[in-house]
C-alpha cells in the first residue's frame, strides 16, 4: 500500500497550482472540471498533488472549506486487488462512502473505491492499469486525463496542461517519504488501532517531547510490506502547537508531508531563491549538532552549506554515518495548519531523529510565540 496521490481542497485551484510550478517547481499535468468542482493536477518524480475548488455551493470542496481551511481531504493509496482490499476494509469495519468503480479505457483501466478516515479525511483506494505516462484521476464521479486533447468523461471537460511556468527540467522532489497526521488528545491510541486494524500499518518509532512552554506525543506507522510511513501526533498540553493545529483546522487532520529530494541544499536554495519561506533555526544549533557527534567527517564547506540554509541534521546511535536531513516550510495557507518538510536521507537513513524532532517542535513553538499564541502553562 503506497501512497498513489494526495488531493486538497482549495480556494482556488489554478492560483494554487502556480503557486506549487512556480514556488515549488512542479509540472503542471493535467486539469478538468464538473459542474461544481474544479481541478488540476502537478507532479514531481512520483509525486502527484490532485488540488480541487469549487465553483458551485453543492460542491465537496465547498462543504469541506465551510468546516476547515485549506488542506489535505484525501490521501489515496495505491493497491494491487482492489476488489479483495474492499471486501477486507467492509470484513474489518471500515466506512465505505464509495463503492467499487471500474473505468475502461483504450490506454488503460482504473478501479477505485472510498472509505472514511480519521475526522473528515478519506482514503481512496487505486488500482491502476494504464500505458500512459500520466495516470487517470479518480475525481468524485469525474475524471481528469493525460490524453492531448478535450473530451468529455462522466461530465468532466478534460485538457492536459503542458505548464510554460516551469522551466526547470530537474524534478527536484522524487517521492513523498511520510505524511503527518494530527489528532486529539486522548484520540491517539485510537488512531494507531485504526491504521493498524483496518490498513495494517504497524507502530514503529514513538516521540514524547515535552519542553517548559507545551509538548506532544507521535507514534510512527509503517506500513510492512510497502515501507509507507505515516507518524500520527497528539497534544500533551492545552497550548501544544498539536493543539493550535485541531483548534484552527476544526479537527484532525494533516499537519505537514514531506518530500524526498536527492539534494536538499540545492533544492532549499532554489526555493529560497523563489521567495519560499522556512522555519528560523538559530545558529546555536549548529555548534550544538557538531558537539554531538564530533566524529562525523562534514568538511567546512558542508557545513557551511547546511548552516547557510538552515537544515536539521539527525542520525540514530547505531548507524552514526546515515544521516537525516531536514528542513520545514512556514504554513503554505493563510492559517497557521499545513506546511511541507523537505527531507534527504544519506547513506539508509531510516526512520526519524529524536533530536530533528525536538528541533523541529522548538522551531514551531518560536512561531507560536510571534503569533502570541504560546506562553508558559502554570500548573
Amino acid at each position: 500500500m503506497r501512497i498513489d496521490h494526495i488531493h486538497f481542497y482549495v480556494k482556488d485551484a489554478l492560483a494554487s497550482r502556480a503557486w506549487f510550478v512556480e514556488q515549488m517547481g512542479f509540472q503542471s499535468v493535467a486539469s478538468g472540471a464538473s459542474c461544481h468542482t474544479r481541478t488540476t493536477v502537478v507532479k514531481s518524480g512520483a509525486i502527484y498533488f490532485v488540488l480541487s475548488s469549487a465553483i458551485a455551493p453543492n460542491s465537496p470542496v465547498a462543504q469541506f472549506l465551510h468546516q476547515h481551511p485549506p488542506g489535505v481531504a484525501d490521501i489515496a493509496f495505491n493497491v494491487s486487488d482492489m476488489e479483495y482490499v474492499m471486501e477486507r476494509l467492509l470484513k474489518r469495519g471500515a466506512k465505505v462512502l464509495q463503492p467499487l468503480q471500474i473505468h475502461n479505457y483504450e490506454d488503460g483501466c482504473i478501479k477505485w473505491g472510498k472509505v472514511a478516515a480519521w475526522g473528515d479525511m478519506t482514503h481512496t483506494l487505486v488500482e491502476r492499469h494504464s500505458f500512459h505516462s500520466i495516470p487517470y484521476f479518480p475525481v468524485q464521479v469525474d475524471w481528469l486525463s493525460s490524453t492531448p486533447n478535450t473530451q468529455t468523461r462522466q461530465g468532466a471537460s478534460v485538457q492536459t496542461q503542458h505548464s510554460t511556468l516551469n522551466t526547470s527540467p530537474i524534478e527536484e522532489f522524487t517521492h513523498i517519504d511520510h505524511v503527518v497526521l494530527n489528532v486529539a488528545a486522548g484520540d491517539l491510541a485510537k488512531a494507531v488501532q485504526w491504521y493498524q486494524q483496518v490498513l495494517d500499518f504497524q507502530p514503529q518509532q514513538v516521540f514524547t517531547i515535552q519542553t517548559e512552554k507545551s509538548g506532544l506525543c507521535s507514534q510512527v506507522m509503517v506500513h510492512p510490506v510497502t515501507g509507507t510511513q505515516l507518524p500520527i501526533n497528539e497534544p500533551t498540553s492545552a497550548n501544544s502547537q498539536i493543539q493550535e493545529f485541531l483548534d484552527v483546522n476544526g479537527g484532525a487532520g494533516v499537519q505537514h508531508i514531506a518530500l524526498a529530494t536527492r539534494d536538499i541544499v540545492g533544492a532549499i536554495a532554489q526555493r529560497r531563491r523563489q521567495g519560499m519561506s522556512f522555519i528560523n533555526v538559530p545558529p546555536s544549533y549548529y555548534r550544538i549538532v557538531r558537539d554531538r557527534n564530533p566524529g562525523y567527517n562534514f568538511s567546512m564547506a558542508e557545513w557551511d552549506a547546511i548552516a547557510q540554509q538552515q537544515i536539521l541534521v539527525d542520525w540514530q546511535a547505531k548507524s552514526p554515518q546515515a544521516l537525516l536531513l531536514q528542513t520545514f516550510t512556514q504554513p503554505i495557507f493563510a492559517e497557521p495548519t499545513f506546511f511541507f518538510e523537505f527531507i534527504e536521507r544519506r547513506w539508509g537513513a531510516k526512520g526519524f531523529g529524536e533530536g530533528n524532532f525536538r528541533a523541529l517542535f522548538e522551531a514551531i513553538e518560536r512561531e507560536q510565540m510571534k503569533r502570541g499564541c504560546l506562553s508558559i502553562e502554570k500548573s
